[in-house]
């Protein structure tokens, strides 16, 4: 059976680093919500071990590609430690629309989508649990994905609590860069003290983002982007960039805007989601899979 599976963005609504640790890690709360909107997957089950990507991801070696990655992760652990002896192979095709090194989670999504997909093609039955364990090490932010649900994250984003923030409309808009994470987590005027809260606490409080005095610094593009959007509505970095998102009460707001951005601004209009859109798709074909 062919199915072709949502690999949804997610935002963080708010980023604060609260401090660094003696091994480098920085210490953060960060709030994640998804988006309906994202990449999708296509796979076909096969009856060997294969495993091919037959999408070409230009400018992504196969060896650092996160969805062939977590497809090979999964196929050793059901035969190593579940001792699984069924075929373990598959056909995989990507639809790419989000942007690299935007902020909105594409490689980690990809990643989470297919270890979810090909554990319910495979009928290996691993729990989501395990699912996040594994693909916590291919990416901080892939259990979160996993898991499927809108999460306050804390500790180095690996301590994960249920959230549930209002699911507004936003425009999120990308400059047409790509920003690299260790830039931002290592330049030296990166804020790194902002106070501990409660999670309470902080959905009283006007939202921000401090890796995004930064990008903007570091960034012509993001500076220019985020002034532009400041205009229409309350705007702010999501993750460490590039992307700029937009905060509306309806989807005619938020493509009102849209409408006037300027050529060189690239976008899409979504709603916040608390549960993941991969995660209701699932659940819809669950049984269709393994009848």
């Amino acid at each position: 059976m062919t199915l072709t599976w949502p690999s949804p963005a997610k935002l963080n609504l708010f980023l604060y680093i609260t401090g660094q640790r003696s091994d480098g890690y920085h210490e953060l709360q960060t709030l994640f919500q998804f988006v309906d909107y994202g990449d999708e997957i296509t796979i076909t089950a096969r009856d060997d071990d294969q495993l091919n990507l037959l999408t070409d991801m230009q400018g992504v070696p196969p060896e650092k590609n996160l969805i062939l990655r977590a497809a090979k992760l999964l196929q050793s652990y059901c035969r190593d430690t579940l001792q699984y002896d069924g075929p373990l192979g598959a056909d995989i095709c990507i639809h790419k629309v989000l942007p690299m090194g935007g902020g909105i989670g594409g490689g980690s999504s990809n990643a989470a989508t297919t270890l979810i997909a090909l554990n319910e093609h495979w009928k290996t039955q691993v729990s989501d649990e395990v699912l996040a364990e594994l693909g916590a090490s291919l990416g901080a932010d892939v259990p979160v994905f996993v898991r499927g649900h809108a999460a306050f994250a804390e500790g180095i984003g690996d301590i994960l609590t249920k959230a549930s923030p209002e699911e507004k409309w936003y425009l999120v808009a990308h400059p047409g860069i790509e920003i690299s994470t260790p830039m931002i987590f290592t330049d030296p005027q990166l804020n790194r003290n902002s106070p501990k809260r409660s999670l309470a606490a902080l959905l009283l409080a006007p939202y921000a983002n401090d890796c995004e005095p930064i990008a903007r610094k570091r960034f012509r593009e993001v500076e220019q982007l985020v002034s532009w959007l400041l205009e229409y509505a309350p705007s702010r970095l999501t993750g460490t960039g590039a992307c700029v998102f937009s905060e509306f009460e309806t989807q005619a707001d938020a493509l009102q805007v849209l409408n006037k951005a300027p050529s060189w601004v690239q976008g899409f209009v979504a709603q916040g989601v608390n549960v993941s859109p991969l995660h209701k798709f699932r659940a819809g074909i669950t049984r269709v899979l393994h009848q």
